[in-house]
């Protein structure tokens, strides 16, 4: 990967969007949906990098929704 930073809010509105160039070999991955886009550009044979954001990114939306669980409380 090359060396830059990206910092962006996700809101409940953020679109995400894949378009392959098989002409090409690579697809693109598009988040965003408002002024800025993040596009992150995939060639072959980096898949396996696709999927370790996707599972970062499962397990991030599942400490989130651990976050939002109602506290029980027991007497």
């Amino acid at each position: 990967m090359n060396d830059i930073t990206v910092t962006a809010h996700l809101d409940t509105d953020t679109t995400t969007r894949v378009v392959a160039f098989p002409n090409h070999d690579f697809v693109n991955v598009r988040i965003g949906g408002g002024s800025v886009d993040i596009v992150l550009m995939a060639v072959l044979g980096t898949a396996d990098v696709l999927r370790a954001i996707a599972t970062a990114a499962t397990q991030a939306a599942c400490e989130l929704d651990a976050l939002n669980a109602p506290v029980e409380v027991s007497a």
